[in-house]
């Protein structure tokens, strides 16, 4: 049985994946920050030096969003994350990197953007500039690939500002379901990431970088109304400006051309299924934060 370590266990995406069925495919990892601190030498060196994986898959960051408590030194941390687990390549056999459409830069998305697209533009905001540094090393790493994720949506993450899981929690709670601007993503959900972890865990793929991100992009409008439509409640949609924001979706040929059978559920399923698992949790969650609009 491969080991796998997951890096970030704690956050949305290592969370989704340490609960996955992958858990019982592999001996899988997911250590607390008390355990493996990506960002401190001495805590990455003390754990790998007892320790080797088959696969590690790296979904530790630092975050900047609007929610975010700290966001200071982002790009000193995440980029030391980076550089501690490599240092460490003797201790595993592969890396996965949990990589962002960010790398491409927010100032000159492009529909579909391709793969071959990143190096056109350097990001300008910290976060898609540490990606850049990272992709621009990609080339020169052995065993090394990038996952690039856009819009990802599931369980766990932030619903008081991640706009999927923020509209269903607000329809739970019947209040109206707000947007700043109608844009199209790429949506991801959560669960359609693990068959491509699977597949990269099994295979040493041709290339070194992937847009991982289904086939076509989706209005949030028609996000906002499929949830209305699952809620089975006459709720309000509100947009707060007019005109439609740029799209931010990548192309994702080369996953195809690498992946035969890879699939990707319907949004309204997968909204449907996130929906449900919301509503059995709703004592989890906590109103007021969905009272106010970040």
């Amino acid at each position: 049985m491969k080991k796998i370590l997951v890096t970030g266990g704690t956050g949305f995406v290592g969370r989704n994946i340490a609960e996955s069925y992958l858990k019982d495919k592999y001996e899988l990892f997911a250590p607390k920050r008390s355990e493996l601190d990506c960002s401190d030498d001495d805590s990455v060196q003390q754990y790998f030096s007892s320790r080797s994986f088959d696969v590690v898959i790296h979904s530790a960051i630092k975050p900047g969003h609007r929610n975010a408590v700290d966001t200071t030194d982002r790009l000193y941390t995440n980029s030391r994350m980076m550089f501690n687990l490599l240092r460490q390549q003797a201790h595993w056999g592969k890396l996965l990197n949990m990589g962002s459409g960010a790398i491409y830069d927010m100032k000159h998305y492009q529909p579909k953007m391709k793969e071959s697209y990143f190096g056109t533009y350097m990001p300008a905001d910290e976060h898609g500039y540490t990606k850049y540094i990272f992709g621009k090393l990609l080339p020169n790493l052995d065993a090394v690939y990038d996952l690039r994720l856009f819009g990802v949506f599931g369980k766990y993450e932030d619903y008081a500002i991640r706009f999927i899981s923020n509209a269903v929690c607000k329809a739970i709670f019947d209040l109206p379901i707000t947007l700043q601007q109608n844009r199209k993503f790429d949506y991801l959900y959560i669960s359609d990431l693990m068959p491509v972890l699977e597949y990269f865990i099994e295979h040493n793929p041709k290339e070194k970088a992937y847009n991982v991100t289904p086939d076509s992009a989706v209005e949030l409008l028609e996000i906002a109304n499929i949830v209305k439509r699952v809620s089975g409640k006459q709720i309000d949609i509100s947009v707060a400006r007019e005109g439609t924001g740029m799209e931010y979706s990548g192309d994702n040929s080369l996953l195809r051309s690498e992946m035969k059978n890879v699939a990707f559920m319907p949004i309204e399923a997968s909204i449907t299924e996130l929906y449900q698992w919301y509503e059995a949790n709703k004592n989890n969650l906590n109103k007021q934060l969905l009272l106010t609009d970040k």
